[in-house]
């Protein structure tokens, strides 16, 4: 079904390995990409369980918008191992402005289909979702 304010659409696999991701763990992130041409949503990568946070942030083009979902495991203050699913909406300065448009538009339907995202994350540039910034707006 597309999306009424940006005409996107989501593909099943996309759901699909989300699920994956949240009930079986069979990744550690995904990287969505919107397929200008068909007007879709597609699954760009997946992470597989032992890569690290730093490994997503590798996979984010530097000139391009990107959606990513991350699989956060971490410590509280208490001391007690959680695990938070975080959503990311990337859009760097850098990008077209059409694509930071489209993306723009299309996030909420999008963030909606993944049911189970616990945080969300705005970047424009690295800096504002460096491990710590992530780390912090899951645990709070």
């Amino acid at each position: 079904m597309a999306n009424a304010s940006s005409g996107i659409a989501v593909g099943d696999e996309c759901k699909m390995k989300f699920l994956e991701l949240k009930a079986k763990r069979n990744y550690r992130f995904i990287v969505f990409k919107i397929e200008e041409t068909s007007y879709q949503v597609v699954v760009e990568k997946l992470g597989q369980p032992n890569e690290k946070y730093d490994d997503l942030v590798a996979c984010l083009p530097p000139n391009e918008c990107r959606y990513a979902v991350f699989d956060l495991d971490f410590t509280t203050n208490e001391n007690c191992q959680k695990s938070k699913i975080v959503f990311i909406a990337w859009a760097p300065d850098s990008s077209r402005v059409r694509s930071k448009m489209v993306y723009a538009s299309s996030k909420d339907r999008f963030r909606k289909e993944l049911d189970g995202v616990q945080v969300e994350l705005q970047a424009t540039d690295l800096s504002e979702m460096s491990y710590d910034i992530v780390k912090e707006r899951a645990i709070s």
